[in-house]
């Protein structure tokens, strides 16, 4: 968290309309749903600046309301102006609406004065009615981060809403640049979109604006300040869209903000990258830099670069099981004819792990002397690649695979013995990568109980997480927090799910699962500083960032 900036609200009601409106009363912007106001200034001013610094925070606050409204076009426009001893700094605000319940606004500051204006503080805050509302920062705070929360708070940025909390960071850490509350009480919800800039005039090297909440009593504020100097004449714009809108249940309220993020940005241009074909020939290229052999049964594909260890290691960021799935569908687009028998080499191998029959587990690293490790994780995405390299062996019948089929049904056999206890309480989202394997083993070898495992699992992270009073954590080995890969364990299985027995609530748990993790996206090009990655043009549309604790 920033103590650098501080600035924009939010708050939300009641109403049941389709779409929100804007309407102006006494000079001054209201947005309502049905005919209840949700979105308003702050009563003390539209336009507020800050004209000290104090103990590393801004103090000296004037504030300033409309003198005149204006209809330019399809553009309402509120002008203004604040007298300071130093001089007239002019403001103008410009709305347009550009699609229901979706407004484009411009803010502006010109400063008048002779001399330059500093410290100077430049506020955009909007309040929104409601109490103890769940707020959505992507990448940052996933309804407040009640998971992380309870591991380690003094890392994991955390937030209940309580009066007095805030919860503000620079822009540039958003892969999306929104914040969202949603109020539980009345099943509304709003977003305030904004376009990321560094701020002219900052007082430090490298300070952009910022966003976030304030909680008050019955209201909360959504922030975007920052520390700066004014020059004579100097024009300041700050670019933000609100987004007012019912949900259906809680829970969801981020969705909607998410797709606008979308078509706002719109990341899609494939054309700026290599093509396909490149980009595969240089994976396998790599993959096959880090060809392993130890002795001569057991080889594989290696998670390190060679000289420094020549572990084979499955799921995670190993992937040791990844190729001997994903070749097999990939071999007619690769001219290397050993493709089938690293295939098969690299299978038989992982094959021979030892597997614990009384849960499932088996250790998921091998560093030519011995076995070793073992996580929920790494297991299920390794059972995950073995099972879909079965099902493709068995299509094109070019393999052997009874080695594989023995290894998956003994960590099936276990992990469903585990997983159908009574007693079984997965601690976080870690065990969603057993639903994907698991469904398709239950096909494979027609065993109704794998089925039922997952869906016990799918059962039970729908209960936990589809309300989001928890988001999906735990899913990624190096963070203790809410992170994309535990919302992508549940995306996997609940799809797996649905595309083996056709029941639409998976479909419906799947889309709000990738919702999660399509936040994590970035969907624009983040400017980086002097170095290898900014001297190649580095573009960050596109990337992800991972969990709030990283």
């Amino acid at each position: 968290m920033s103590k650098r900036v501080i600035g924009a609200v939010f708050c939300l009601f009641v109403g049941l309309q389709l779409h929100a409106q804007l309407k102006f009363e006494e000079k001054r912007p209201l947005f309502l749903l049905e005919n209840g106001t949700v979105i308003t200034t702050p009563e003390e001013g539209m336009w507020s600046v800050a004209t000290g610094w104090k103990n590393d925070w801004m103090t000296g606050w004037v504030h300033a309301n409309p003198a005149a409204i204006e209809v330019f076009n399809e553009w309402t426009i509120l002008k203004g102006e604040m007298q300071l001893p130093e001089g007239m700094l002019l403001l103008r605000d410009a709305y347009r609406e550009v699609k229901p319940g979706l407004i484009r606004c411009i803010r502006r500051f010109e400063w008048r004065g002779e001399k330059e204006l500093s410290p100077l503080t430049l506020s955009l805050r909007l309040r929104m009615k409601g109490r103890e509302m769940s707020l959505f920062m992507p990448g940052i705070l996933y309804y407040g981060n009640k998971n992380g929360a309870g591991v380690n708070p003094d890392i994991i940025p955390v937030y209940t809403s309580k009066p007095g909390e805030f919860a503000i960071f620079e822009e540039h850490r958003f892969p999306m640049p929104f914040v969202m509350l949603e109020n539980r009480e009345e099943c509304h919800a709003a977003a305030l979109h904004f376009t990321p800039s560094p701020v002219r005039g900052a007082v430090l090297a490298d300070q952009w604006w910022s966003a976030g909440v304030e909680a008050g009593e019955g209201y909360t504020e959504r922030y975007a300040d920052t520390y700066l100097s004014l020059e004579p004449g100097q024009i300041i714009e700050k670019e933000y869209y609100i987004e007012l809108y019912p949900i259906e249940r809680e829970g969801t309220g981020f969705q909607q903000p998410v797709y606008t993020s979308l078509d706002l940005h719109r990341p899609y241009d494939a054309e700026r990258f290599t093509d396909f074909k490149t980009i595969l020939e240089s994976k396998y290229r790599f993959a096959l830099s880090r060809w392993v052999e130890h002795g001569d049964s057991a080889a594989g594909f290696g998670m390190y670069e060679l000289q420094k260890r020549r572990d084979l290691v499955m799921g995670w960021c190993g992937q040791a099981d990844s190729p001997g799935y994903a070749l097999q569908v990939l071999d007619h687009l690769l001219d290397d004819k050993e493709v089938p028998e690293r295939v098969q080499c690299s299978l038989d191998f992982l094959s021979s792990f030892p597997v614990e029959r009384a849960n499932g587990m088996f250790p998921v690293g091998f560093n030519g002397r011995e076995f070793y490790d073992g996580d929920h994780v790494s297991c299920g995405q390794a059972l995950c690649n073995f099972a879909k390299a079965i099902e493709t062996a068995r299509k094109n019948r070019r393999y052997k695979t009874e080695k594989w089929e023995r290894f998956l049904q003994a960590a099936c056999d276990g992990q469903t013995k585990r997983i159908l206890d009574p007693a079984w309480n997965p601690h976080s989202t870690a065990e969603g990568f057993y639903m994907a394997p698991l469904a398709i083993a239950s096909e494979l070898f027609a065993r109704d109980e794998y089925r039922l495992a997952a869906e016990k699992i799918a059962a039970t992270y729908a209960n936990r997480h589809l309300s989001m009073d928890g988001c999906y954590w735990g899913g990624t080995l190096d963070a203790t927090c809410e992170d994309k890969e535990g919302a992508w364990a549940a995306f996997q299985g609940f799809l797996e799910l649905y595309e083996r027995f056709k029941e639409a609530k998976y479909l419906d748990w799947a889309k709000h699962a990738m919702d999660v993790c399509l936040s994590y996206v970035v969907v624009w090009d983040i400017p980086l500083p002097a170095g290898r990655l900014a001297d190649y043009h580095f573009k960050s549309t596109g990337w992800s960032v991972v969990s709030p604790q990283n």
